[in-house]
């Protein structure tokens, strides 16, 4: 008869600090401390922005960091926006404009992480995606958020929250004509986005545009997702899994595709029913 093992009490110890830590570490990710603020493009009201500092919940000693990379004008950006923030509230406004090489800076990096309200300009989402991929700049981002700041956004700003990404781009089109006039599969390009936002994915500038074709391909590529098509001066105010629609316009929310059928024949698709819904200000919906 074998004798039994007995493994050493400061092995089980560290397995159980190890598991627990490992727990802690999902739990938080799973249920960040803070919200998203992201808004449609547009004009941005003082109303909205004073909704944007009201969740962000500044403390006299918080500074607000703008990161504009998505910008072809980055210091236009700021400007633009500081010169509306600063009738709104005497917190300090700082702009971090990284490039490829910036990003790897990691003292920089703490800087955007501390900050208590991150805000990302509009312009090209990919051009903001390809300075921060894979750099202490993301993952900064994303340990605020996790940790209780305020992360907000607008236009291409909007679009790089959630995990798959919309580009604007269309596979099966060479090029580019300003508009999604089609539904079909395998058409939709999508880039890694910052991930703070799982289980949904964010169109922008939504009735302005007219972007339903492009939001309804996202639905046939990731129906497990949710999608939410922001309109100009609206926003969603995220917190954890609650969503509240705020601004002047709608947002439209996507969900539940049944029954996709996919044709070879011209990419064309075909889905038997799903769920949509239509919210304005002060309204509150759910995401998984």
């Amino acid at each position: 008869m074998k004798k039994p093992l007995y493994l050493p009490y400061s092995f089980v110890l560290f397995i159980l600090i190890t598991i627990l830590s490992f727990s802690s570490t999902v739990a938080q990710a799973q249920n960040p401390k803070g919200k998203l603020f992201i808004i449609g493009g547009g004009d941005r009201s003082d109303e909205l922005m004073k909704q944007v500092l009201e969740v962000a919940d500044l403390k006299a000693t918080d500074y607000i960091v703008v990161l504009p990379m998505s910008s072809e004008e980055p210091d236009g950006s700021f400007q633009f926006f500081k010169d509306q923030m600063v009738k709104l509230t005497k917190n300090p406004i700082v702009m971090l404009n990284f490039n490829t090489e910036t990003a790897q800076n990691k003292k920089l990096a703490d800087s955007v992480q501390k900050a208590k309200l991150i805000f990302i300009s509009g312009g090209d989402q990919l051009r903001f995606m390809k300075v921060v991929h894979n750099t202490p700049i993301k993952t900064a981002i994303q340990k605020a958020y996790e940790n209780g700041s305020t992360i907000s956004g607008t236009s291409a700003g909007a679009a790089v929250m959630s995990e798959k990404m919309i580009t604007g781009n269309q596979k099966l089109e060479k090029e580019y004509s300003g508009t999604f006039d089609n539904i079909r599969h395998d058409n939709l390009e999508t880039a890694e986005g910052l991930g703070l936002l799982k289980t949904a994915i964010i169109d922008q500038h939504f009735l302005k545009r007219n972007r339903y074709n492009r939001l309804l391909s996202a639905m046939v590529e990731f129906p497990h997702l949710t999608g939410i098509g922001i309109d100009e001066a609206t926003a969603i105010i995220v917190r954890n899994n609650q969503i509240e629609v705020a601004g002047d316009s709608e947002v439209i929310v996507i969900k539940n595709p049944k029954g996709i059928v996919k044709s070879k024949k011209n990419n064309l698709i075909s889905i038997e029913n799903l769920q949509m819904g239509i919210y304005t200000a002060g309204q509150k919906f759910n995401i998984k």
